[in-house]
Parts: structure tokens; C-alpha cells; sequence
């Protein structure tokens, strides 16, 4: 069975940074996609970065330049840097993978970036 664990997520300061973490087991990690995603109070959840099965990464505009994905296969793990944080980023952050026509997502992670 597929599982996802976030953590990493807290309290921060604008302009502060956190890396969020994304554990997964059940699957062979290593070409797998993985994708972040985040949900703002009264928002829809939005696509915010992740690695292709070809390990191609992407961002989200909001977040370009600011936030870095990264994996490590030997700890089926994916991490999420997010630096110069800003009111905007705060959110619950979820990691998603897919395996055959199946999606599989964590229960999330809190972020609140504070002024």
C-alpha cells in the first residue's frame, strides 16, 4: 500500500525559510512523479512543484526562485525548500505521487508564515 508522510511544516516569519518533507513507502521510489501541492484557507489546493518520472522539475510561478525540490532515492524521501517565505505561502502542503491510474496524496502539513 502507497503512503505519503509530510512534515516539516511550522510557524515562520516573512522572509523566513523551511524544507517540508515527503516520505514515502509501498512503491518504488525512484521514477516515480512526486508533486507539492497547497491549500490556503478558503482555497482551492494548487500545484506548487515537483519532479517528472524522468526526474525533471517544475515550479509554480508564485514560487520560482524561491522554493527547491529535491529527492533522495536512498531514503524514498522528497524535500521541499522554501526560502523568502511570504503571508501568501502560508497553507496546508501536501505531496502526491502517482503509481498506475492511481493517485496518492499525504495527509499534509501545516505552514504559517507570519508577519
Amino acid at each position: 500500500q502507497v503512503q505519503l508522510a509530510e512534515s516539516g511544516g511550522g510557524l515562520v516569519q516573512v522572509g523566513g525559510s523551511l524544507r517540508l518533507s515527503c516520505a514515502a513507502s509501498g512503491i518504488i521510489f525512484s521514477f516515480i512523479p512526486m508533486g507539492w501541492y497547497r491549500q490556503a484557507p478558503g482555497k482551492q489546493r494548487e500545484w506548487v512543484a515537483g519532479f517528472t518520472s524522468g526526474g525533471i522539475t517544475n515550479y509554480a510561478d508564485s514560487v520560482k526562485g524561491r522554493f527547491t525540490v529535491s529527492r533522495d532515492n536512498a531514503k524514498n524521501t522528497v524535500y521541499l525548500q522554501m526560502n523568502s517565505l511570504n503571508s501568501e505561502d502560508t497553507a496546508v502542503y501536501y505531496c502526491k505521487t502517482r503509481s498506475g491510474a492511481m493517485d496518492y496524496w499525504g495527509k499534509g502539513t501545516l505552514v504559517t508564515v507570519s508577519s
